[in-house]
């Protein structure tokens, strides 16, 4: 692209079609209405059933969505949930694996009970679902797979083995995946989350000293908003990041600097 070329419209999606995994609830609701704000219709596939809400903001920005009560990781779904994908809207241009969960645990008393299902949601969830999604991508010469990391793919992760493991292990796959799937036009990066506040944090928001801890190690002086996540998410979803690739982006009001 010369620089006579560049327009706002490479941030378009107009035309593309995206899965959001846990895309109606949290931070994942947050990606998907960005996507669908900026031209894409979504696919969600989750465990918790849409309430609506979701869906209300996606058609109210003139763009599709299509819900799929999925387990991920169970055998077989993620390739459903791409066929499902291209079957709904004809194509798989944007996959964000959103889904995630965490379980806190001293080293001690923390077991496979508590890390197998941790490391199956977080890690082997998105490996196959962007395994099933390069195929179509590599066959249309195009694609975009953001992967959420987290603080703690770069921190120790005190009480969390299992979480921090697992996006230690995304930023890793992230980079992998980048390097085999470059050459197809295929843009692979991740976007790291600082402290938001969600439904999540609550506990820890309502507690003076550990709120008060968390915002003095952020220069920006406050938690973040789902909605500090939308832009970052556009970007790498668009043309605009197509020489982005393997890339960590951390939206952390500066956390990672402290």
């Amino acid at each position: 692209m010369d620089i006579h070329d560049f327009s706002l419209d490479l941030f378009s999606l107009e035309g593309r079609n995206a899965i959001v995994t846990g895309g109606n609830t949290g931070l994942g609701q947050a990606f998907s209405i960005a996507l669908a704000k900026a031209g894409a219709n979504v696919f969600v596939p989750a465990l918790v059933e849409d309430d609506g809400g979701t869906r209300k903001q996606i058609e109210a920005a003139g763009r599709r969505m299509e819900f799929l009560a999925a387990d991920l990781t169970r055998p077989g779904v993620p390739k459903q949930v791409v066929e499902g994908c291209v079957d709904a809207f004809g194509s798989v241009d944007i996959v964000v694996n959103s889904a995630g969960i965490n379980k806190l645990g001293e080293v001690t008393e923390f077991d496979r009970e508590q890390w197998d299902p941790m490391i199956g949601v977080n890690l082997t969830a998105p490996f196959e679902l962007g395994h099933e999604a390069a195929k179509f991508m590599i066959e249309q010469r195009s694609g975009k797979i953001i992967n959420i990391a987290s603080l703690f793919s770069f921190l120790g992760g005190r009480m969390s083995p299992a979480y921090a493991a697992s996006k230690h292990g995304i930023v890793g796959f992230t980079k992998a995946y980048c390097d085999e799937l470059a050459q197809y036009n295929i843009q692979v990066n991740a976007i790291a989350p600082g402290y938001f506040a969600t439904k999540l944090t609550e506990a820890t928001r309502a507690d003076p000293a550990a709120d008060r801890q968390v915002r003095d190690h952020i220069p920006a002086g406050r938690w973040g908003d789902v909605a500090d996540l939308m832009g970052a998410t556009v970007f790498l979803a668009s043309r605009a990041s197509d020489y982005v690739n393997g890339h960590v982006l951390s939206v952390d009001g500066g956390y990672l600097v402290r």
